[in-house]
Order: C-alpha cells, then structure tokens, then sequence
C-alpha cells in the first residue's frame, strides 16, 4: 500500500513567525477540509524505565503556554508522566498529507481551569469520570455499567458533579514542533520550530 502525494509543499516563506500560529492555521484548514476529528491526537509518553506508551486522546485546548488534554491522573499515562514529564503529540492530518508533532514538558493544568472544563463536559461524561479507574483491570462490563448506574441515580441530570480529584489536565509545553507535508516522490517537507529562550529557530529536515 503507497499513497502518492500531490499536495503543495511548504516552504520557509510561507511559515508564521511563531509555531502557534502555524498550527492554528493548519488546524483551521483541517477543520475547513472536513478532516474527522481534527483534535485527535496520539500522545506518547514512556516510564521511568522509558519503556514507550501510546494511545489516541483529544486536545481540549492550545494557546502560547501549550497543548492542553485531561485525563485520570491514575491512568497509565497519568502514572507515566508523574514519573516522566515528558511527551510527544502526533496530530495525523492524513487526507491533507499533513501531520504536526509537538515534543515537549509536561505539567499538571491548575484545579480551576480543570473545573471550568470538566462543567463543560455532557453530564455522562463527567460520571464517565468518576465510574472508570480508567487503565485499571475491572471484572466485567457489567461491573462499569453498574458503578456509572449508581452515580446517575446519585446525580441526575441538571444537579452539578464534582470534579474528582484524581482526574485533571496537562499540558504539553512544546520544545519543538515540527510540521509534515507529503510531497511527490518521498521528497516531504518538514520544518521544525525550536525553542531557544523566548525565541524560535527554523530548520529543515531531510524526510
């Protein structure tokens, strides 16, 4: 299976000054172009042994300070990065031929902006959170069904959830962000932003 790319390439004059607003304006694009999902993500972080873990999440916010996703703090990934404060994002924008990966530090998002996003949630998202020890093992799928039972009836529909304390967010704070565009004949363009101080350098990358 070979995909040829047709796209138009990317070159340096055509880069912002900044790598946030070249990635809000890709993810615009991705947005106008129908592509599904356009803030799926793969996230991949590793142990304290750097033994590697990934797994498809969504982002939930971006601005100058980083990536922002929320999780349980309990999870697998949770555990990895209170180890390991290091990440990569892959966003695999394949019908455009594009992809954007962001590596950098991790840190835990403050309580209120996490209760401000967590009342935003659909209520059965927010007892989702509370019901799932999310990468635990659980013995069946009757025994989920039934944690999330009892918390329904505990709060209905329309009375506030608290936000449980073992679930939050983080936020990736890039050191590098890189941008893909497949060209013809293998010949890709990639361009990485760097982070030096304040500043941002550019470099070209062989594919």
């Amino acid at each position: 299976m070979r995909e040829h790319y047709e796209h138009d390439g990317l070159a340096e004059q055509q880069l912002a000054a900044d790598p946030l607003t070249q990635f809000t304006r890709w993810f615009h694009e991705a947005e106008q172009a129908g592509v599904p999902e356009p803030n799926a993500m793969v996230l991949s972080t590793a142990d304290a042994a750097g033994r590697p873990s990934s797994r498809t999440v969504l982002l939930k916010g971006f601005d100058r300070r980083g990536f922002v996703f929320y999780t349980n703090y309990g999870s697998r990934k949770g555990s990895e990065l209170a180890v390991n404060p290091w990440a990569a994002l892959l966003f695999p924008w394949i019908t455009l031929g594009r992809q954007v990966q962001v590596t950098g530090r991790v840190e835990k998002v403050g309580r209120d902006e996490t209760a401000a996003y967590f009342r935003t949630r659909p209520h059965g998202s927010q007892l989702g959170a509370w019901a799932s020890e999310q990468s635990s093992p659980v013995s069946s799928r009757e025994v989920l069904e039934r944690r999330y039972d009892d918390l329904a009836a505990r709060y209905p529909e329309g009375e506030g959830v608290p936000v449980p304390p073992f679930w939050g967010g983080f936020r990736v704070v890039p050191e590098s962000v890189e941008f893909w565009q497949g060209r013809a004949n293998r010949l890709h363009d990639r361009l990485r932003y760097v982070a030096e101080g304040s500043d941002w350098r550019v470099e070209r990358l062989c594919p």
